[in-house]
């Protein structure tokens, strides 16, 4: 770990939950930009002194590769932040910025009571993603298909933690394209805090009223090129929460025929490992309307590693490649665009698709 003092220039952008930062670190005094989530170091304003984590910056890392504000120094008081939420479960538990959420299950919860008898989804169906990317864009072929639902999103924890770093997630719900978000684990800044992936899917039924919900991890995916060391399986580990919750998964396929490394072309050995190895329940599998020689490459991908000894194919004409309005979000994948390597992008619609069609499209 690496923590340097630095002194803020500037608020380059305030958002709900979020800031970024022009600041100048004391060991450099180049220029950059930092992260301050209000939630744990208060809310900065130009002239203030930072503590900085650049640990991800030193390493040149992509995922999380920013410098983020631990805290902000006191004005003299002693006291840096003083925010109660009035609730009592920890999150980020036993760090150095662990903080106190009202979580959906918790005493203190409005909705306690609904929590208190919340045990099935009633069937209600559940998109399981592989990435963050995907998220919208499932969410944004359910409300092609009907836009009548309620659409749920639920962060867990297997890359970043802060819900509010996401973008794509905050003008998606801006536009109306996901209607509550629910801050799964570790995980922090939602519309409502769970204490795990299964009452994060409860509340999201029960007390957000949700007709269908999505699931993946935040902004980043970790991978180290080995069977099992990768964020991928926690669409693995999502689909057997909706199963043993009486709900109905559904999962995306993580397909790229423009990656350059060869793990996560045609189908990525992320998806491949999750619905093979991870999953101990039955999915529908959305497979999407591709060129020939595309789709031909994707079903033997799947078939080689025995997809369907476990998982159902979702219905074909639920996964149909019409490319649904996004309504002014902008979503890419390793930098890439819809144009740029059009079978992921397809991947995600049809799995929202078959969401809307598993409810028999109502």
């Amino acid at each position: 770990m690496r923590l340097v003092w630095a002194s803020v220039r500037a608020v380059l952008r305030s958002e709900p939950g979020i800031q970024e930062l022009d600041v100048a670190t004391d060991d450099d005094r180049q220029p950059s930009v930092a992260v301050c989530y209000p939630a744990l170091a208060g809310t900065c304003t130009a002239g203030d002194r930072v503590l900085l984590n650049t640990t991800a910056v030193e390493l040149g890392l992509g995922t999380g590769g920013k410098h983020f504000v631990v805290a902000r120094a006191g004005e003299g008081s002693g006291v840096a932040l003083d925010e109660p939420s009035g609730g009592h479960i920890m999150k980020l538990r036993y760090s150095p910025l662990q903080t106190d959420v009202v979580s959906v299950e918790s005493p203190e919860s409005p909705a306690h009571d609904a929590m208190s008898v919340a045990d099935t989804l009633d069937g209600m169906p559940v998109v399981c993603c592989g990435l963050h990317s995907q998220a919208v864009l499932v969410a944004a072929a359910i409300k092609q298909a009907n836009p009548a639902l309620k659409v749920a999103y639920c962060m867990t924890d297997g890359a970043s933690l802060a819900l509010p770093l996401s973008n794509v997630v905050r003008e998606a719900a801006q536009a109306g394209l996901i209607d509550a978000t629910v801050a799964c684990g570790q995980a922090f800044g939602g519309d409502f805090e769970a204490v795990n992936l299964h009452s994060g899917l409860l509340a999201a039924r029960h007390v957000v009223g949700a007709q269908v919900a999505i699931v993946a991890i935040g902004p980043g995916v970790v991978g180290t090129a080995t069977p099992f060391g990768h964020g991928g399986v926690a669409q693995g580990e999502a689909v057997n929460a909706v199963a043993t919750l009486d709900g109905t998964p559904i999962c995306v396929l993580r397909l790229s025929f423009a990656d350059s490394r060869e793990r996560h072309r045609v189908v990525s050995h992320h998806t491949l490992s999750a619905l093979t190895r991870v999953a101990l329940a039955p999915a529908l599998v959305a497979v999407p309307e591709l060129p020939a020689e595309q789709a031909e490459q994707v079903e033997a991908a799947l078939e080689d590693a025995g997809v369907w000894r476990l998982h159902r194919r979702a219905p074909v004409t639920a996964t149909g490649a019409v490319r649904p309005n996004l309504r002014g979000v902008e979503v890419t994948t390793m930098g890439r665009r819809f144009e740029d390597d059009p079978a992921f992008f397809l991947a995600a619609f049809a799995a929202g698709a078959a969401a809307v069609a598993s409810r028999g499209g109502a």
